[in-house]
Protein backbone atom coordinates (compact mmCIF):
# COMPACT_ATOMS: atom_id res chain seq x y z
CA UNK A 1 0.00 0.00 0.00
CA UNK A 2 0.99 3.25 -1.26
CA UNK A 3 1.00 5.79 2.10
CA UNK A 4 0.44 9.33 0.93
CA UNK A 5 0.00 12.53 3.13
CA UNK A 6 -3.14 12.57 0.76
CA UNK A 7 -4.09 9.36 1.79
CA UNK A 8 -4.08 10.01 5.61
CA UNK A 9 -6.04 13.25 5.05
CA UNK A 10 -8.78 11.34 2.97
CA UNK A 11 -8.88 8.67 5.29
CA UNK A 12 -9.19 11.15 8.37
CA UNK A 13 -11.57 13.57 6.74
CA UNK A 14 -13.96 10.57 5.90
CA UNK A 15 -13.89 8.15 9.12
CA UNK A 16 -13.42 10.95 11.70
CA UNK A 17 -14.91 13.74 10.53
CA UNK A 18 -12.53 16.15 10.14
CA UNK A 19 -12.85 19.95 9.33
CA UNK A 20 -9.51 20.61 8.68
CA UNK A 21 -6.42 18.25 8.65
CA UNK A 22 -2.45 19.09 7.80
CA UNK A 23 -0.19 16.28 7.07
CA UNK A 24 3.13 16.63 6.93
CA UNK A 25 5.73 14.06 5.44
CA UNK A 26 8.67 14.52 7.71
CA UNK A 27 10.70 11.67 6.45
CA UNK A 28 14.51 13.45 5.92
CA UNK A 29 13.86 12.21 1.91
CA UNK A 30 9.73 12.33 2.15
CA UNK A 31 9.93 8.32 1.68
CA UNK A 32 6.44 8.36 3.98
CA UNK A 33 8.03 7.01 6.92
CA UNK A 34 7.65 9.35 9.06
CA UNK A 35 4.30 12.11 8.98
CA UNK A 36 3.31 15.07 11.66
CA UNK A 37 -0.56 15.58 11.41
CA UNK A 38 -2.86 17.84 12.63
CA UNK A 39 -6.57 16.92 13.06
CA UNK A 40 -9.33 19.24 14.19
CA UNK A 41 -12.53 17.53 14.37
CA UNK A 42 -15.75 17.66 16.27
CA UNK A 43 -15.77 14.46 16.91
CA UNK A 44 -13.13 15.06 19.53
CA UNK A 45 -15.76 16.88 21.70
CA UNK A 46 -15.84 16.29 25.59
CA UNK A 47 -12.78 13.43 24.88
CA UNK A 48 -9.68 13.46 26.40
CA UNK A 49 -6.33 13.82 24.32
CA UNK A 50 -5.62 10.09 24.93
CA UNK A 51 -8.91 8.99 23.64
CA UNK A 52 -8.67 11.53 20.43
CA UNK A 53 -5.35 10.13 19.76
CA UNK A 54 -6.81 6.96 19.86
CA UNK A 55 -9.16 7.59 17.37
CA UNK A 56 -6.82 8.70 15.01
CA UNK A 57 -4.38 5.27 15.22
CA UNK A 58 -7.72 3.15 15.03
CA UNK A 59 -8.63 4.74 11.96
CA UNK A 60 -5.28 4.90 10.44
CA UNK A 61 -4.49 0.95 11.85
CA UNK A 62 -2.72 -0.42 8.48
CA UNK A 63 -0.94 2.63 7.97
CA UNK A 64 0.66 2.71 11.12
CA UNK A 65 2.01 -1.31 10.24
CA UNK A 66 4.26 0.82 7.69
CA UNK A 67 4.65 4.11 9.04
CA UNK A 68 8.04 4.69 11.86
CA UNK A 69 7.13 7.73 13.19
CA UNK A 70 3.47 9.56 13.95
CA UNK A 71 3.21 12.71 15.66
CA UNK A 72 -0.40 14.39 16.08
CA UNK A 73 -1.64 16.88 17.55
CA UNK A 74 -5.88 17.12 17.80
CA UNK A 75 -8.13 19.88 18.41
CA UNK A 76 -11.84 20.24 18.63
CA UNK A 77 -13.07 23.05 16.23
CA UNK A 78 -13.62 25.25 19.25
CA UNK A 79 -9.83 24.98 19.95
CA UNK A 80 -9.06 25.35 16.68
CA UNK A 81 -10.38 28.44 16.29
CA UNK A 82 -8.80 29.63 19.15
CA UNK A 83 -5.65 28.89 18.10
CA UNK A 84 -5.91 30.51 15.09
CA UNK A 85 -7.66 33.90 16.54
CA UNK A 86 -4.33 34.65 18.11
Amino acid sequence: MAITAEHIREKLTAEIGAVHVEVEDTSPNRCAASFKVLVVSPQFEGKTLLQRHRMVNSCLAEELKEIHAFEQKTLTREQWEKQNAQ
